[in-house]
């Protein structure tokens, strides 16, 4: 046992960095990522402006596009459960829009299962559920409303069948609602998905129901419909159903066939869609989850390329925090692929077409209060190439320069690799380095100091103001390590909403350092135009230590040597051929001594090692 376990230990240190090498960066993934027209109307909404919100919604309607607008709502909702004064306004200025009381009767919702949470009903307290079921009773003439209004809409509709879930109403009340809702759009997934979820076994129905009507559904839908993911989510919602249950009964799985039909059928529907494309996003990330369930690691990875980087919150909330619980799960079946590698054996070339996934990542730059030349120096053994750059009097900026081929040391560091980078040139050294990522709707810092993480702090669009105890022990870390005397105006920063740009801005003013460089947040590389920017190249080990000891600690690291020429290589190549030919004829002849074979072979690897590094060098980045 113990030298299969090391065997395989072996086979994932030597290709784990080869499998999975097209997906997207742990960085460029988000969780339920919206559109951009979706994203501006909910950043004006946490503003306080709600005309955005009211054109996409209007649009929406008129264009009866029910499964976007099914989409808008909820996740508008969502953004008034933290930041609900823009909707006030627009009810108070418009009582009689449609779209806005559809956002409202969608708003209560959120609001009472927000009270409730997501806990097992023998866990929740009597003064939530009695919270709970007060708001669901204000709810339901609002939902009427909303239905009144837009007669044709079947997003009430869906929201009324979400009602009568929470309600606990009798199947009567629910198949009204689902005969409503189907008489305006008979194919809406949204009305089918709680529709399913009314008939699970962990509510008012079984898993023989729920399968069911989720094929029967599936079997009526027009090709291309994400109806055809219904039996997957019925097939997830049984297995999830099972792990809670681990007492379950023993012997052949009653449902195997229902769940290897859902996923073929998924699978089939997913090749239908564009990888990475959001609109698949759900049900993709649904099958990620029973493909590994199933022990099918391989098609599991396929799924997270096609995934890209549009994470969702089912069904990785099921399993705890939904953005860790996907990573680690993509992490996983990437261990367990290489772990089947032989150690000798190849790994499988990645699929052709990989998207650029660099343009979707967070920006990142990191300023640190010390000269270019000093931070390239101790940043030789960093495992990275970086570009460096001067921020005013005695700082500097940092950005990593893209690499075709990884170092083997930066595959072994965390995925995020200039905050890995940092770690590793802010060790000795008596100044920290401010890391800065910046993403649609995103921005975070990160403090790092003697290669440690000191603080660190992430602004959404959508959040609402963090936790006040919090964020005083992150400004006061930060006042320490930038010798600020009163951490209070970084707390207010800290825990400031809506701008996540405009709040990191202030941040790093406020912490006294050198402003952010022009361009950050759109293109990848920002430094590259400043005056006075240089490219440290990424060393080797032996070469780090050679440049550090011939700089003596002082000014920028020499240039690498330039790339070899093609006529270089072809000779060398040639020669290592004719070497290793006399080697391997001088070895096997007894006429010649081992003397003159083992100069042979101590030529063939001087040439090879030559000939590799000079390979490798024509790989790396140049200025």
């Amino acid at each position: 046992m113990r030298l299969a376990f090391l065997l395989a230990f072996l086979r994932v240190v030597r290709h784990r960095d080869a499998i999975g090498t097209d997906l997207a960066p742990d960085e460029a993934v988000a969780l339920d990522a919206p559109d951009a027209p979706l994203r501006a109307a909910v950043a004006a909404a946490v503003a306080g402006d709600h005309a955005p919100a009211r054109e996409l919604l209007a649009s929406t309607r008129t264009h009866a596009q029910w499964e976007r607008r099914d989409a808008c709502v909820s996740r508008l909702a969502r953004t008034a459960l933290h930041h609900d004064g823009w909707l006030e306004n627009w009810t108070q200025e418009s009582p009689g829009d449609p779209d806005a009381i559809l956002v409202v009767a969608d708003f209560q919702l959120h609001q009472a299962w927000e009270i409730r949470t997501d806990a097992g009903a023998e866990d929740v307290e009597r003064d939530r559920f009695q919270a709970f079921f007060a708001l669901l009773e204000d709810a339901v003439p609002v939902i009427g409303a909303a239905a009144e209004l837009n007669p044709a809409d079947p997003v009430p509709w869906r929201i009324a069948l979400t009602h009568a879930r929470s309600i606990q109403a009798p199947r009567e009340v629910f198949d009204a609602y689902l005969a409503e809702a189907r008489a305006r759009d008979p194919h809406h997934f949204g009305c089918h998905e709680q529709a399913l979820e009314y008939l699970c076994a962990t509510w008012y129905g079984s898993h023989e129901e729920m399968f069911r009507y989720a094929e029967r559904v599936a079997d009526s839908a027009p090709p291309g419909s994400k109806l055809h993911a219904l039996p997957l989510r019925a097939a997830l919602e049984y297995r999830l159903a099972e792990q809670d249950e681990p007492d379950g009964p023993d012997g052949p799985d009653p449902y195997g066939p229902e769940t290897e039909a859902a996923l073929a059928r998924a699978l089939g529907l997913s090749g239908s869609y564009a990888a990475g494309d959001p609109e698949a996003a759900g049900f993709r990330n649904e099958l990620a989850l029973l493909l590994i369930m199933a022990d099918r690691p391989a098609e599991a990875l396929d799924a997270f390329r096609a995934i890209g980087v549009h994470a969702t919150e089912f069904p990785w909330a099921r399993l705890g925090d939904p953005l860790t619980e996907f990573l680690d799960a993509r992490s996983d079946v990437r261990l367990d692929l290489a772990s089947q590698i032989p150690f000798f054996g190849r790994p499988p070339e990645p699929p052709t077409g990989t998207p650029d996934w660099a343009e979707l990542a967070p920006r990142a730059v990191a300023i640190v209060p010390a000269p270019p030349a000093e931070v390239a120096q101790a940043a030789l053994l960093c495992g990275y190439s970086l570009r460096t750059a001067p921020a005013g009097e005695g700082s500097s900026y940092v950005e990593v320069v893209p690499e075709a081929v990884r170092s083997r040391r930066a595959a072994l560091l965390p995925e995020e690799p200039l905050t890995s980078a940092a770690e590793t040139f802010t060790t000795g050294e008596s100044w920290p380095a401010l890391v800065l990522h910046r993403a649609p709707g995103r921005s975070s810092i990160t403090a790092l100091h003697q290669g440690k993480l000191l603080a660190a702090h992430t602004w959404l669009t959508e959040s609402p103001a963090p936790d006040h105890a919090e964020v005083r022990v992150t400004a006061q870390s930060l006042a320490q390590l930038y010798r600020r005397a009163d951490p209070r105006p970084l707390a207010h920063i800290l825990r400031a909403t809506g701008d996540p740009a405009g709040h990191q801005e202030d941040l790093v003013k406020a912490l006294g350092l050198p402003p952010v460089p022009p361009g950050f947040g759109g293109e990848t590389q920002v430094l590259g135009e400043l005056p006075g920017a240089r490219v440290l190249a990424r060393r080797g080990l032996l070469a780090g230590m050679r440049d550090t000891m011939s700089t003596g600690g002082s000014g920028h690291p020499p240039e690498p040597r330039p790339p070899r020429t093609p006529r270089w290589l072809l000779v060398r190549a040639l020669m290592l051929l004719v070497l290793a030919a006399a080697a391997t004829l001088a070895w096997w002849s007894p006429q010649i001594g081992w003397v003159r074979s083992s100069l042979l072979s101590i030529a063939v690897l001087h040439v090879a090692v030559r000939l590799r590094g000079a390979v490798r060098r024509r790989r790396r980045p140049t200025a």
